[in-house]
């Protein structure tokens, strides 16, 4: 599934950072705006313990986890709807993501340049949601005159999708995004061809210094406060620390730095695990000697949808899926035995997969 997560923010406040500490990209970061120009793209592995389960109990030759792919966009500016910056090509970068990651600086450091102030990331928050939400109201605006001229010509469609443009519309010119607009999905298709910018899901990233991985600081405190207020969920990451626990990698060694921090896992596991959640994806298994392999899917997929993403000839050919429970796998720890117990399942086509589930397609291909 070729579905990105965008990462942006403000000119130096830690985008390249984490994106280098994600894929291993060196040097993409620098101590000057507009260090990045073009987007950089990232495919990244899906870290899931489940794998790890399914790898002891079955010694396969191979494993596979599944992946998100990141990119990494040019920092904004005010203006940016208007051309500011890198203007229309960032908002262009941005509109190709299907979420964003929105990183900002929750720290001081005199040493790192910052020409928006003082740090203030509520502050800067609303620089590029403006910006974000301008363009968008731009968007709705081009399309209420297209369907303003349908609906005064009797077109019963263009009347409801122009009563839906003008919510959008007003919500927009009040300074909120659109992803707070509580819309049903089919009201929603009057504004999916306009592919909104603030109507993506979003989370935001605060980067903040080691001291404060554990205990807020005010900045953490007033991003976070600002953030529940619209529903949304904020992580800490400390970029510097994550580019150090990058290099590591010896899976011990790694544990032994984390803990040290007193951290379970690192903030960028945390934040590409999140990641992949925002995307509306989950996760099944296929679990043999050969391979154990991680399948991405859309929340909701029925059996057949999600054989194919194996092979387009599993979901024609579609006769059952024999579906196992992680849980049960774990408990009687190989196939037949889970069989004798009477723990596996035969699915049919409306059959919804489930996240963490076990699965072999019978197919007549």
């Amino acid at each position: 599934m070729a579905l990105q997560c965008g990462i942006i923010g403000l000119p130096n406040v830690g985008k390249s950072t984490l994106f280098s500490a994600l894929t291993n990209i060196q040097n993409v970061a620098a101590n000057y705006e507009f260090a990045t120009i073009e987007a950089n793209i990232g495919i990244v592995n899906v870290p899931d313990p489940r794998l790890d389960i399914l790898v002891n109990l079955v010694s396969p030759k191979s494993i596979v986890p599944t992946t998100v792919q990141f990119l990494d966009i040019a920092g904004l500016v005010k203006g940016a709807s208007t051309g500011g910056g890198r203007g229309n090509a960032f908002l262009k970068d941005v509109r190709e993501a299907s979420a964003l990651i929105h990183v900002l600086r929750c720290f001081e450091d005199e040493n790192i340049v910052r020409s928006a102030g003082a740090v203030d990331p509520v502050a800067d928050k609303e620089i590029i949601e403006t910006e974000l939400q301008l363009k968008d109201l731009e968007s709705v605006e081009k399309k209420i005159q297209k369907t303003e001229r349908a609906a005064r010509a009797g077109d019963t469609e263009a009347k409801k999708d122009l009563q839906v443009l003008q919510a959008y519309q007003a919500h927009l010119s009040q300074g909120k995004n659109a992803r707070t607009l509580d819309f049903s999905d089919d009201e929603k298709q009057s504004v999916a061809d306009l592919f909104l910018l603030t109507i993506k899901p979003i989370l935001y990233v605060a980067n903040v210094k080691e001291e404060h991985l554990h205990q807020d600081n005010q900045h953490v405190q007033n991003l976070k406060e600002a953030v529940n207020k619209e529903g949304d969920q904020v992580i800490k990451i400390c970029a510097a620390l994550e580019a150090q626990i990058a290099e590591i990698t010896e899976k011990e060694e790694k544990e032994m730095f984390l803990s040290e921090y007193g951290l379970k896992e690192s903030g960028l596991d945390q934040m590409i695990r999140v990641s992949y959640g925002l995307l509306d994806l989950i996760t099944y298994f296929t679990a043999g000697v050969q391979e154990v392999r991680a399948w991405t899917i859309r929340k909701g997929w029925k059996a057949p949808l999600a054989a194919s993403v194996i092979h387009s000839d599993l979901e024609k050919g579609f006769i059952r899926a024999e579906v196992i429970k992680l849980d049960d796998y774990q408990k009687y720890k190989t196939e037949n035995a889970c069989k004798e117990a009477g723990k596996m399942a035969l699915e049919g086509k409306d059959y919804i997969v489930q996240d963490g589930d076990v699965i072999y397609f019978r197919t007549n291909k």
